[in-house]
């Protein structure tokens, strides 16, 4: 229960295996509109923060759903007749509002961040509507935190009143948050820093799309400083009543998005940020995974990018042990190719190998003609938490490719990079033989081992038991690709 927006979020989960968000209702309630200095809950509001509560109650009993927990944030806590309220919403809905204060809120947002990125020694920011918490991360621990009056509706409320924002304001709104950050020593220095909220989101969806990237999520995108300095010029130019029309920005977010794109500036250059890597994840996820990993102290996920792959496998695969092996196969293949020096070892590049094996197949839980096409789309439209938008974008072309067809890197479209079309030519061939190795699906071809000499490439499958006829001949007649990509004849011998 957000100071602006309330969202209702169901999550499917088996303990040790998987989990994935199954349904969501978001509702603009912006239940601190109007509080001001006074600091109290005005009737409309409150009114609509009734009924979408009474909506979410009534859609939690028809679905089925025994086991909530509601939380309410900043604009609540701050309110003098909050209580008011939070018996209004036990009597009429049923719920049991739990009102958290700005460290559990801080903590709920570390937890969104640590298990949806990367970032082990860096910052967090959690932008939201009446406040902003800021975070510091010490070897993937929570190492300080603070909750700020700096939320997108209280700085827009308080700083930009007009229909459109004078340069005046603009400077107001930089040097109120500059002071409000004062006091924090610990943020500064610059390094990695990670967003989360949906006015962040927001923000990177209208810069990934007047970048040129590709359509998708927003999760891992790095919005650069500039990027967003050039955002606000646009907003301030823009009437409050169409920066809701700006591609990205959802149009009940137009009167404060600029607001909280000062708040991410200002707190960017205190900060010493370049830019700000932005998570798909928020204080919801960061309430279920203190739930789905509470085993763990923290509760985090041991590696991120791996178990979101892992996750992603496990929602759709129907035959792991067949994935496995191809992954096995194929690294055997990449390790060979680097040792025999064919190809430069990159141990990203050969984690994007690994993810394309594990998830190759996922498309047959759609239909097994073209699955590879429909693995393509699953994996883009899923999302990896942990990747970025290329690497993303790199795994689903993998996985595209690994049955038939030439790979194409225009995809890729912005995000392509110097040697990419080469790059997803080799481990596609990779892929694709190893594939055909594991073609009857009984692990028949046990390893694989490669030398190289006078342009050739020589692969030799170590066969175990059962009858390895099938797997020579399947990866014979898929052998070209890699040859192609290497510019060298390969040669498959049992």
């Amino acid at each position: 229960m957000g100071s602006n927006s309330w969202r209702l979020v169901v999550f499917g989960w088996e303990g040790g295996r998987w989990w994935a968000l199954t349904d969501e209702i978001r509702e603009a309630v912006r239940i601190g509109e109007g509080m001001g200095e006074s600091g109290v809950l005005q009737p409309e509001p409150m009114e609509r923060a009734l009924h979408t509560a009474a909506v979410f109650a009534s859609f939690l009993r028809s679905a089925g759903v025994e086991d909530t927990v509601a939380v309410a944030t900043s604009a609540i806590r701050d309110a003098a007749n909050r209580d008011e309220l939070l018996r209004a919403i036990r009597e009429h809905a049923g719920l049991q509002p739990r009102v958290i204060d700005g460290r559990e809120e801080a903590w709920y947002g570390y937890l969104a961040i640590a298990n949806s990125t990367t970032v082990a020694d860096g910052f967090g920011l959690d932008l939201g509507g009446g406040s902003a918490q800021f975070m510091r991360l010490a070897g993937r621990k929570l190492a300080d935190s603070e909750s700020l009056r700096l939320g997108a509706v209280r700085i827009s409320e308080a700083f930009l009143p007009g229909d459109r924002a004078t340069g005046k304001q603009l400077k107001a709104v930089r040097k109120h948050v500059a002071e409000a950050l004062g006091p924090l020593p610990w943020w500064s220095g610059g390094g990695r820093v990670a967003g989360i909220g949906g006015t962040i989101r927001n923000l990177a969806a209208a810069s990934e799309k007047r970048s040129g990237y590709p359509d998708v999520d927003v999760g891992g995108y790095l919005l650069e400083r500039d990027a967003l300095e050039e955002l606000i010029d646009e907003l301030a130019d823009t009437p409050v009543a169409k920066r809701g029309r700006i591609d990205g920005i959802k149009p009940d977010r137009g009167d404060v998005i600029l607001g909280g794109a000062l708040v991410v500036a200002a707190a960017m250059e205190v900060g010493g940020f370049d830019a700000l890597e932005v998570s798909e994840a928020g204080l919801r996820e960061g309430v279920f995974f203190e739930r789905y990993l509470a085993e763990a102290t923290p509760p985090l996920f041991g590696d991120v990018r791996r178990r979101s792959v892992e996750n992603l496998g496990e929602r759709y695969r129907t035959h792991p042990r067949h994935v496995d092996h191809v992954a096995k196969l194929s690294l055997e293949l990449y390790d060979g190719l680097a040792a025999a020096g064919l190809r430069e070892r990159d141990e990203g590049e050969r984690d994007l190998l690994w993810a394309a094996c594990i998830l190759h197949d996922i498309g047959m839980a759609i239909d097994y003609d073209d699955h590879h096409k429909h693995s393509y789309y699953l994996i883009l439209n899923s999302g990896l938490p942990g990747y970025s938008p290329r690497e993303l974008m790199l795994i689903a072309l993998i996985a595209r490719y690994h049955r038939k067809g030439d790979p194409d890197a225009k995809p890729l479209g912005a995000l392509e990079e110097s040697g990419d079309g080469r790059r997803l030519e080799v481990l596609a061939g990779i892929i694709r033989l190893a594939e055909q190795f594991e073609r009857s699906r009984d692990q028949v071809v046990a390893a694989v081992r490669l030398d190289s000499e006078n342009g050739l490439v020589r692969l030799e499958a170590e066969t175990g038991d059962g009858d390895p006829t099938v797997a020579i001949w399947a990866a014979r007649r898929n052998a070209d690709l890699l040859g192609r990509a290497l510019e060298h004849e390969v040669e498959v011998v049992g």
